[in-house]
């Protein structure tokens, strides 16, 4: 069996592992967008394409697939539902800011053809190889991927992005014991800290703002972190105070449409039902009265109806970041004290700010002990910054593990 990997490598962003066995497998096929996309290497003919979740840094680039072939694609039906939106929305960003996505609508059309929806334990019988997607406890879809050699049972397993422990709208993730094991690194040498301690400190804060007349800028990412916190304000009776704004709407009702793929399915249906919608611009004008929750994409505010709203807070209101922060974004400039870009203009933003780990990925001691229980005769670390996959690697080989950091391009033989 032959490891090949295109992209996500000591590296978060442009997810691409290529498995070659008497059978080629390709896991993923995603973009990083930074000042200009980047893209995985090419991954040439491949018999089937394994997507894990929606977001862009591992679906972005799958319709590339479809250039001169037409392999099938299986991944959960809100997976691409979810990718379809979040493509789609690149694709017009790309032809606004003037540069290529390096494939066209009807790409993504062979690829919203050609793919089966399956849900989580079904077995796909692919020939000599039986496909089986688990929960992998990210966002609604996610799936982690094992694919098993019918003649001795050896199995290939990718977790794609996953969290073991539970969250408000998500199921933890799904052990899947494994001869080989690739798996995400992306906080390999930090914890998350306690999730009930965390949402209570976030709800306080929003109480305090809005109670003082100030509003309460929440930035999310439209698909996951948004509906995870609109779940969670709804919970804390706040839904009647807030105002969704963005992409977040869309995404929020696919995943209620495929309410069988998440926790508390009928908290997100209320939630949605009990919120104003922003379809109008007086919505917004309302929103920033002072009071309220704006919930609004994009979470890194790196454009979207976020930009709208920060140059119009009143003096009361805070700004809640709810994820990580990407080096080079208005996000990150906010943390650093920079001033955020508004187009080509610079704006310094005055507004209180704090940030709240809502990560919907495993940290270091969630990733050993799935490796633990998973108990592969190899490791894969990949999406992960160099240092976490090489710090992943090396603790992992300290319990006796067989564990590769690999960098894009390299391709690992490995015997089975």
């Amino acid at each position: 069996m032959h490891i090949r990997f295109l992209g996500g490598a000591s590296e978060v962003g442009r997810s691409g592992i290529l498995v070659r066995d008497s059978k080629t497998f390709l896991f993923d096929y995603g973009v990083k967008i930074d000042d200009k996309p980047e893209y995985p290497l090419p991954s040439g003919r491949i018999d089937a394409f394994m997507l894990s979740h929606a977001h862009l840094d591992h679906s972005g680039f799958s319709p590339f697939l479809y250039h001169d072939s037409m392999p099938p694609t299986y991944c959960t039906e809100p997976t691409m539902r979810l990718a379809e939106l979040l493509i789609e929305d690149s694709m017009k960003i790309a032809r606004s800011e003037h540069y290529s996505m390096r494939f066209h609508s009807r790409q993504l059309k062979d690829l919203l053809q050609r793919y089966s929806p399956h849900a989580y334990g079904e077995s796909i019988d692919f020939g000599d190889y039986e496909i089986t997607l688990h929960d992998a406890g990210h966002i609604c879809g996610s799936a982690i991927t094992s694919v098993e050699r019918r003649k001795d049972g050896k199995r290939i397993v990718y977790t794609g992005d996953f969290k073991l422990s539970p969250q408000l709208l998500q199921n933890g993730a799904e052990v899947v014991k494994s001869d080989v094991l690739i798996m995400e690194s992306t906080y390999a040498t930090k914890e998350h800290g306690n999730r009930e301690e965390l949402a209570k400190s976030f709800i306080e804060g929003i109480k305090e703002t809005i109670e003082n007349g100030g509003t309460a800028l929440v930035p999310v990412f439209a698909v996951g972190r948004s509906q995870e916190i609109l779940a969670l304000i709804h919970k804390n009776g706040l839904s009647g105070k807030t105002f969704l704004d963005g992409m977040a709407r869309s995404a929020t009702e696919i995943v209620i449409r495929n309410g069988e793929f998440i926790h508390n399915s009928g908290m997100l249906e209320e939630a949605l039902e009990t919120v104003t919608v922003i379809e109008r611009e007086h919505h917004r004008s309302r929103a920033l009265e002072g009071g309220n929750i704006i919930l609004t994409t994009s979470g890194m505010l790196s454009g979207g109806p976020v930009l709208s709203y920060i140059t119009k807070l009143n003096k009361e209101s805070r700004i809640f970041l709810t994820g990580y922060q990407v080096e080079g974004t208005n996000g990150r400039r906010l943390i650093n004290g920079e001033p955020i870009m508004l187009g080509t203009r610079k704006y310094r933003v005055e507004t209180p700010f704090a940030m709240y780990d809502f990560s919907a990925h495993s940290g270091m001691e969630d990733l050993h002990e799935y490796a633990r229980r998973s108990n592969p005769e190899a490791i894969m670390c990949v999406h992960g910054s160099p240092e976490n996959t090489a710090a992943l690697a090396e603790g992992l080989k300290e319990e006796g593990f067989d564990a590769y950091a690999p960098v894009n391009g390299d391709e690992i033989k490995i015997d089975l």
